[in-house]
């Protein structure tokens, strides 16, 4: 598959206004779509480096345990005198179930996406996130949006950022609002849109978050422009369209 990089749409020779939005992404989320392109051939999306091993830090030897000498002398083991009360019998200590409270990504794999135009606000989608794992999930930051083969990246609204990650429980749903275009006209390019793909954003801003989605359009797609933004994910619904 070919990765495209992204490239800012050109103003118009009649404005000279810059699209302050379309900078705020820049080539580096144009590069977490372009791998997502790759990685959603086969489902995995991509592999995250995680933390570094404890157990390779330079010049700590690690020493097995002295072999002790045979010995031939009688075992003084007091459970074993005559007489002596029977040792009791002890269990191991339960160790923590693997996993337990462990918390996930939301990604492709571990939810159900949909999109769906809205009346109001004007020229805006909702994006729903549906927690169908039965862990509980993190939508890390915001969706990264990718219309055919649109060769941009449309811009998050910082003004839209939450103060805390939203966390899904198994059942519950996040979203995302998206500025289609502007209510004014002041947007260029209008573009019917007949396939999205939706990436999403690991622990650290623009790393991978695992697989994307490609949730359903209508059938008659969806216009957008240059005006085209996204929302940071939201607990509501109604805050995802407040903007």
């Amino acid at each position: 598959m070919r990765t495209f990089h992204a490239a800012p749409l050109a103003p118009s020779a009649r404005t000279a206004r810059p699209h302050a939005r379309r900078r705020l992404a820049g080539a580096v989320m144009a590069s977490l779509v372009a791998l997502s392109l790759t990685a959603c051939q086969d489902g995995k999306g991509f592999k995250d480096g995680g933390e570094a091993s404890a157990s390779g830090s330079a010049g700590v030897a690690t020493a097995g345990p002295a072999t002790a000498a045979p010995s031939t002398a009688p075992s003084t083991d007091a459970s074993s005198a005559p007489g002596a009360a029977p040792a009791p019998k002890t269990s191991p200590a339960p160790s923590a179930a693997s996993g337990a409270g462990e918390r996930v990504l939301c990604n492709g794999s571990t939810t159900r996406v949909t999109v769906q135009p809205v009346s109001r606000p004007l020229n805006h989608m909702l994006i729903t996130v549906k927690n169908t794992g039965s862990k509980t999930c993190d939508l890390t930051y915001h969706p990264v949006l990718r219309f055919d083969e649109m060769q941009w990246v449309p811009a998050a609204r910082p003004e839209t950022k939450p103060q805390a990650v939203v966390s899904l429980a198994p059942g519950e749903s996040g979203y995302a609002g998206v500025l289609l275009s502007a209510a004014d006209g002041s947007g260029e390019g209008a573009t019917t849109g007949h396939r999205l793909m939706i990436a999403f954003q690991g622990r650290t801003p623009l790393s991978d978050g695992g697989a994307s989605a490609t949730p359903d359009l209508p059938a008659a797609g969806v216009v957008y422009d240059s005006s085209l933004t996204v929302t940071y994910w939201q607990r509501s619904s109604a805050d995802a369209l407040a903007s």
